[in-house]
């Protein structure tokens, strides 16, 4: 899956550099188009950056770029984000009224993961990301918008709605990735479900943000467990 035919290694990590770059551009102009059109929705910009991150690992992946530049890119981008946490430099993705580290845990979650896999096994980094970006980013929006049943853990508020589509598109995002990948080819369906399962759980323990830094590297560690047994 990864690289890009007909280019030497220098040009293919410089192209990579510059998709990657290209997707965050986009992704934090989008983010500061939506604060500005609704000033009063802030959780909305901070989503919308968290969802758009997931997507980085998959163009990284398919481009090639190599460990030092992946490590180190992830390492300076959690490093921005906890400068910015503190000064409020990028307020669309910071500014969300409460306190939360999620930002800095979710740089640092993606920087252990690319230390222990990439780029021997990118699949795990991205299962990890996707998981996080695409089940605990939807859940946040949906269950913030549409109204049902909740509760509360250590002062953070979950409800079913946001729960489910957790634990749902969690288990889509893997499945989908083992179509795409053969990784974990013959695992058993339930074991891609209690991988969901396992990262639904830790999204409730949300306290500062704590589950943006277990719900990936937990399940990245599952799946690659998975795809050794497989």
């Amino acid at each position: 899956m990864s690289g890009w035919s007909g280019l030497s290694g220098a040009s293919q990590q410089a192209a990579g550099v510059a998709a990657v770059a290209l997707w965050l551009g986009l992704l934090l102009l989008a983010a500061f188009w939506l604060r500005r059109r609704w000033p009063g929705q802030r959780e909305w910009s901070r989503k919308l950056v968290h969802i758009g991150t997931g997507p980085v690992v998959v163009i990284a992946w398919i481009v090639g770029i190599d460990r030092p530049l992946a490590v180190g890119a992830a390492a300076l981008i959690t490093a921005i984000a906890a400068l910015n946490h503190r000064i409020r430099l990028l307020p669309a993705i910071e500014d969300v009224g409460r306190a939360s580290y999620g930002t800095i845990a979710y740089g640092a979650a993606i920087t252990v993961l690319l230390i222990l896999f990439w780029p021997r096994h990118p699949d795990a980094v991205a299962a990890g990301v996707l998981v996080m970006a695409l089940g605990d980013g939807l859940a946040g929006v949906l269950g913030a918008a549409i109204p049902s049943p909740s509760w509360q853990i250590w002062g953070q508020r979950k409800s079913l709605l946001g729960t489910a589509t957790m634990g749902l598109v969690g288990w889509i995002v893997l499945v989908s990735l083992q179509a795409a990948t053969g990784e974990a080819a013959g695992l058993a369906p339930g074991g891609l479900v209690g991988v969901a399962l396992v990262a639904t759980a830790l999204e409730q323990l949300a306290v500062f943000g704590l589950d943006n830094l277990t719900v990936p590297i937990v399940t990245g560690l599952l799946w690659r467990l998975l795809s050794t047994q497989a």
